[in-house]
């Protein structure tokens, strides 16, 4: 009993000559490509079918799974925009020729041909090696600008040739393509970009009168709640945590947070409030500021001892300059007297003073304002 094998799937290569069909037939078939190749090129020379097969196949056949961003992107080793910009160049030299030996026939057939190919380079270098990662945009620029030239040439040495009706309007629509040439893709780019910012403003203005709307509606009574409940509340802490996640939705999620402490603290806040009956604000002033992990963990756990040991209010101040960063935490609980700890409490020593210490900083802890409450001051110098 014979077993008939799998033939690979008919996929298009995402290196090719021109347009990877024959590669794909030879990988398909188990062909050698320079065969499938010649019968390709014998069936285009024998009537044309061969063109429409190759066309139909290049339409229908996909590409193979690649590793770029760009799903289209094909690198090929032939420059076929060039090469059409070659032909027009043939063509336009034929027009200037059969225009100076007032050969019409000639002329006309030299201008629409010098014109399709002119075209066609064009609309190649736009439509196909713009997904080409070897295509440079000069490349293309370079292409446009040439095949744009031979139309203003041909078009310009037919209106000269003889000034007729038909070679007047053939002259002049010739010309006004070669400019439509070269100008239309930055008009193209300008009216996209300007479609672009329009929409973006649109959604801007339809998102700030969103935010308005929440801020006069929801939010408000968000914070009525927490007004009314206390902070020290379960429904305060509920009110609070939505109110957050609101607001940061309607205001900082076009705000990139990576890398940056101010967000950093304020992420720890919201974490830090969800389980413990407290109310932290986080302010920041300076310029924003990378996060140092030994700072990030001792403002932590600063907050965390006040949310646990004082909760209520609690207030994180960020300070940042060019030479130093300092963080300020400050509640209204009861106070700490560090001399007063067992020795086994190693939260505040190690945790928040012996970090920072051997981050090359400094902690202090001390009585709060009037002496209510507590307050730790985080300072680490900043190296330039």
């Amino acid at each position: 009993m014979t077993t008939l094998a799998l033939r690979p799937p008919l996929l298009r290569p995402r290196r090719a000559v021109l347009g990877g069909v024959c590669a794909a037939l030879a990988v398909h078939l188990g062909w050698p490509v320079s065969r499938v190749r010649v019968l390709m090129l014998a069936a285009i020379l024998l009537g044309g079918a061969g063109a429409l097969l190759y066309l139909w196949l290049w339409a229908l056949v996909p590409l193979e799974p690649g590793d770029g961003d760009d799903p289209a992107e094909v690198r090929r080793t032939v420059a076929v925009a060039p090469g059409l910009a070659v032909v027009a160049a043939v063509f336009t030299a034929v027009v200037i020729v059969a225009a100076g030996t007032r050969a019409d026939n000639l002329t006309t057939l030299g201008l629409v041909a010098a014109t399709l190919a002119s075209g066609a380079a064009v609309a190649w270098s736009l439509g196909f090696d713009r997904h080409d990662p070897t295509r440079s945009a000069a490349y293309g620029l370079w292409v446009r600008s040439l095949s744009s030239a031979f139309l203003l040439v041909a078009g310009a040495a037919v209106l000269l040739a003889r000034p007729t009706a038909l070679n007047a309007v053939l002259g002049v629509g010739v010309v006004v393509l070669g400019i439509a040439v070269l100008v239309a893709p930055r008009v193209v780019t300008l009216w996209s970009d300007l479609l672009g910012e329009r929409a973006t403003r649109v959604r801007e203005e339809q998102r700030a009168e969103i935010a308005a709307h929440l801020h006069d509606s929801v939010l408000q009574t968000l914070a009525l709640i927490q007004n009314r409940a206390g902070a020290s509340s379960e429904v305060a802490r509920i009110a609070r945590a939505q109110e957050r996640e609101l607001r940061d939705w309607l205001f900082e999620r076009d705000i990139p947070v990576a890398d940056d402490l101010s967000a950093e603290l304020r992420s720890i806040a919201a974490a830090i409030e969800l389980d413990y009956a407290a109310r932290i604000e986080v302010v920041a002033a300076g310029e924003s500021v990378a996060g140092i992990p030994s700072l990030v963990a001792a403002s932590r756990e600063a907050m965390l001892n006040a949310a646990r040991h004082a909760g209520g209010e609690v207030s994180v101040y960020l300070e940042t300059s060019a030479s130093a960063i300092d963080v300020f935490v400050r509640d209204r609980g009861p106070g700490v007297d560090l001399d007063a700890l067992q020795s086994d409490r190693l939260g505040i020593r190690e945790s928040i003073i012996g970090r920072m210490t051997r981050a090359g900083g400094t902690a202090t802890v001390r009585p709060g304002a009037g002496g209510v409450g507590t307050e730790v001051h985080l300072h680490l110098e900043v190296l330039p």
